[in-house]
């Protein structure tokens, strides 16, 4: 008879068959260090699937659309929908420029059934975070009071699409929709908008915070997007981390293109004040482009007087490893020959240096 019901099982009830068995307890009794370990484990099992030998697109020219209507304020993430989602993006804005130095973000807000720019395509981080955490406190002040009416995902979608159809072709242009809403009010059929995405190859991802949408995932499949549901907020941090590393077959052309290495003043007393380009306003010293010697105050950015891609050196180093990714490290433990116990490379180093000691007759307090 129990045999019978073992067969007869659903499948979704053998994924969790003894799960217990995965989590162990350390010496005091916590479970910490076992879940962290499962943590990294799952990290490195996603690296592994990533595919060898294909295009990546190196310069990047994301934008972040971000529902901001009623949908926002339920409460099943905690205190809500909306304060998680800007919290998670604060912090993939850092980890999306530490990866992609040459590569340029914006955001943008609908709801009331109208889209609105939060922050323009840019490759400084810290207009992006101000923005958003201005947001943020917004809601929470508001207690989500803000947060109204519903999303226009069509305009939202062709706001992106007129800055992004601008860019050059050797340049990805991607975006990525945070949807908490179920419904989308637009002023035309959105079946137009899906073959303009597709026509300017710019590539659709959706996050959805509520269950999925057709049309949502139609759209993301037509433009070789992703499309995904959150579980919970540590689900929704894995996915959005799946965005921070360029993505797989991107459409781009290959092609030449010129960057320029300005030459950086620092901001001594003894320099003379000029404009720069970045702020809009007086400052002392920043980085001067060699083509035209407008001044800017951080690097990277696009000279607005010549147009040429200003840039450093460990910019395009850390943008280069993309191409080239490090070989998955394997774990092992070093036992030593007399005894059985775990040395780490700090207690070898130790050991030699009190050998050393001994031979030097210099003694260890």
């Amino acid at each position: 008879m129990d045999d019978d019901q073992d067969e007869n099982a659903y499948t979704w009830e053998g994924d969790y068959e003894k799960t217990w068995d995965v989590l162990k307890e350390d010496q005091s009794g916590s479970l910490q260090e076992s879940i962290e370990a499962e943590i990294i484990r799952a990290k490195k099992r996603r690296l592994m699937k990533r595919n060898v030998n294909i295009r990546l697109g190196m310069m990047r020219h994301v934008f972040v659309i971000i529902d901001m209507s009623l949908a926002m304020n339920d409460h099943d993430l905690k205190p809500n929908r909306a304060v998680v989602t800007l919290k998670l993006l604060q912090k993939f804005v850092n980890d999306f420029f530490d990866q992609n130095p040459i590569s340029q973000l914006g955001f943008i807000t609908t709801n009331k059934k109208r889209s609105f720019l939060l922050s323009d395509l840019s490759g400084t981080a810290h207009n992006h975070i101000k923005a958003l955490t201005t947001l943020s406190v917004e809601v929470i002040k508001t207690n989500g009071k803000n947060c109204i009416g519903e999303p226009s995902l069509q305009n939202s979608l062709e706001m992106a699409e007129k800055a992004l159809s601008h860019m050059p072709s050797h340049t990805s242009r991607e975006i990525v929709v945070v949807m908490a809403s179920l419904t989308s009010c637009d002023p035309d059929p959105i079946q137009d908008t899906i073959d303009l995405m597709k026509k300017k190859k710019i590539c659709c991802n959706f996050i959805g915070l509520s269950a999925e949408v057709y049309i949502c995932k139609k759209l993301a499949e037509s433009t070789n997007g992703k499309f995904g549901v959150i579980l919970d907020e540590s689900h929704f941090w894995v996915m959005l981390t799946d965005f921070i590393p360029p993505l797989e077959g991107s459409s781009t052309e290959s092609s030449l293109m010129k960057m320029g290495f300005p030459y950086h003043v620092p901001s001594d007393k003894n320099e003379k004040i000029s404009y720069s380009m970045t702020v809009n306003k007086f400052t002392i010293g920043g980085y001067y482009c060699p083509q035209c010697r407008a001044k800017y105050s951080a690097l990277p950015v696009d000279c607005v007087v010549c147009g040429l891609t200003l840039v450093s050196a460990p910019h395009l180093a850390r943008s280069y490893h993309h191409l080239f990714p490090l070989p998955t490290y394997s774990e092992h433990n070093k036992r030593t020959e007399n005894s059985g116990r775990e040395q780490t490379f700090v207690l070898l180093m130790l050991e030699e240096l009190v050998l050393q000691a001994e031979q030097s007759d210099v003694s260890f307090v």
